[in-house]
C-alpha cells in the first residue's frame, strides 16, 4: 500500500525553533523537584534552548521505580515559561495526559515509544488533541518496524495535527552492542526518503544510554542533515532519579553544542563541488546499472538451479553449501576492506530472495513475498 501523504507545518513555521541547525530540545529525563526544573531550566536558558523538556509521567520498565511526579511537575513547568520565556514540552501516553497538558499550557508533547508501538493509545491521544495546536513528536516504537512508526503518524495528521514530526531514540536489541538501543539508521533513512519534510530530531540521550556517546551520536545525526536534537540535561545527573548515567549538566551540553559538534552544509553553491559530485554520483550510477545486471544474471542462474533440484527431487535449502558460500565472500571481502556485518546483510538478503525463487520453481505457487 502506498503512504499516505502527509499534511505538515514546517518545523519552522511552529513558532519555538529557528535556523540554523540544530533545533535542540533540552531538560532533565524526570522533573523531580521545583528547585531542580528551575534551575536546569535557568542554565539552559542561559546557553540559548528555547524548548525546555522534562518527564512528567514516566513508564518504567519494572515496577517500583520513579514513575514521574504527576500533574504537580506541570505547575514546576508552567512557572519555567513564566520566569523564563521557555516553551514546554512532555511526553504523553494517554488521553488524561493530553488533557492535563492542555490545561497547563504545555507547548509541545511527544509519543514514547512503547506508546508508539499500541494503535490503541495512538488513536486515543489523537483524539484528545483533535481542535488543538500543539506540535506532536512521535518517537520511533520499541522495535523496528516503520509501518507502526508511519501509522501513528497518520493517526494524528488525520485528527488534524499539521505541526508534526518524529524523535529516533534507536530500537530495542538483544545483541550486545554499545549504545543501549540499536540505532539502526537505515530505518530512520528509509522514513526521511518517504518523508523528507517531516521534521526529523533525534535522541541521543536515550540511543546512547551513556553521556559518553552523546556527541558522536548527535554528530551521526546533523551529518545525515536531520534536524533537530532531544538532549537530556539536568542540573545534577548524580543524583537524578531516573537515567541519571545519560544526562548533560547544562555546561556540559553548551560546550556539546558549540565546541564538540560540527553542522555541514546540506549543498553548496560552488561550481567545482556541484562538477566533481556530478561526476562522482555519475559513477555510482553507471556502478549501480552493473550491480542490477550482476544481481539478474545470479538470479537467472538460482532459478536455472532449483529447476534442476525439481528435476533431481533435491530439497531447497542447502545450509552446508550457504555457509561456506558465505564464508569465502566474507573472507574475500577483508581483500577489498568491506565489514563483514555489512557483506553479511547484503549476502543473507541474496540467499533469501534465491530461495524464494527456486521455492516458486519447486512448488508451483507464486512467492508469499510478492
Amino acid at each position: 500500500m502506498a503512504d499516505r501523504k502527509l499534511e505538515l507545518v514546517p518545523l519552522y513555521d511552529w513558532g519555538m525553533f529557528t535556523e540554523p541547525r540544530p533545533s535542540v530540545i533540552a531538560g532533565p529525563c524526570s522533573a523531580e523537584t521545583k528547585e531542580q526544573v528551575m534551575e536546569t531550566a535557568k542554565g539552559l536558558k542561559e546557553l540559548g534552548i528555547n524548548v525546555f523538556r522534562a518527564g512528567i509521567w514516566k513508564p518504567r520498565t519494572h515496577p517500583g521505580s520513579f514513575e514521574g511526579i504527576g500533574v504537580e511537575g506541570l505547575g514546576w513547568m508552567q512557572q519555567v515559561k513564566k520566569e523564563y520565556g521557555l516553551k514546554i514540552s512532555t511526553e504523553v501516553a494517554s488521553e488524561r495526559h493530553v488533557y492535563e497538558c492542555i490545561k497547563f499550557g504545555v507547548d509541545l508533547v511527544w509519543l514514547g515509544a512503547r506508546t508508539t508501538a499500541n494503535p490503541f493509545l495512538v488513536q486515543e491521544i489523537a483524539d484528545a488533541l483533535k481542535g488543538t495546536d500543539i506540535p506532536v513528536l512521535v518517537k520511533n516504537p520499541v522495535n523496528p518496524d516503520l509501518d507502526l512508526w508511519i501509522g501513528a503518524l497518520e493517526r494524528l495528521n488525520r485528527a488534524g495535527i499539521k505541526k508534526l514530526g518524529v524523535i529516533h531514540r534507536g530500537f530495542s536489541t538483544f545483541e550486545k552492542i554499545r549504545y543501549r538501543n540499536d540505532p539502526q539508521w537505515q530505518v530512520a533513512i528509509e522514513l526521511r526518503s518517504r518523508y523528507p519534510e517531516l521534521p526529523f530530531f533525534v535522541d541521543p540521550s536515550h540511543m546512547g544510554g551513556n553521556r559518553d556517546y552523546i556527541q558522536e551520536i548527535s554528530q551521526r545525526s546533523l551529518d545525515l542533515g536531520f534536524e533537530g536534537l532531544m538532549i537530556e540535561s539536568h542540573c545534577n545527573p548524580t543524583c537524578a532519579l531516573s537515567d541519571a548515567k545519560q544526562q548533560l549538566t547544562p555546561p556540559e551540553l553548551s560546550d556539546l553544542l558549540y565546541n564538540q559538534i560540527t553542522v555541514r552544509d546540506t549543498d553548496s553553491d560552488s561550481p567545482q563541488w556541484k562538477e566533481n559530485i556530478d561526476q562522482l554520483r555519475a559513477k555510482i550510477d553507471v556502478l549501480d546499472e552493473n550491480l542490477l545486471y550482476t544481481l539478474a544474471s545470479r538470479m537467472k542462474v538460482s532459478r536455472q538451479i532449483g529447476q534442476y533440484k525439481k528435476d533431481n527431487n533435491i530439497a531447497i535449502l542447502q545450509t552446508s553449501r550457504w555457509d561456506a558460500v558465505l564464508a569465502k565472500v566474507v573472507e574475500k571481502g577483508k581483500e577489498y576492506d568491506l565489514p563483514e556485518k555489512f557483506l553479511t546483510a547484503v549476502f543473507n538478503a541474496i540467499h533469501e530472495a534465491s530461495v524464494e525463487a527456486q521455492n516458486e520453481i519447486i512448488s508451483g505457487r507464486p512467492s508469499e513475498r510478492q
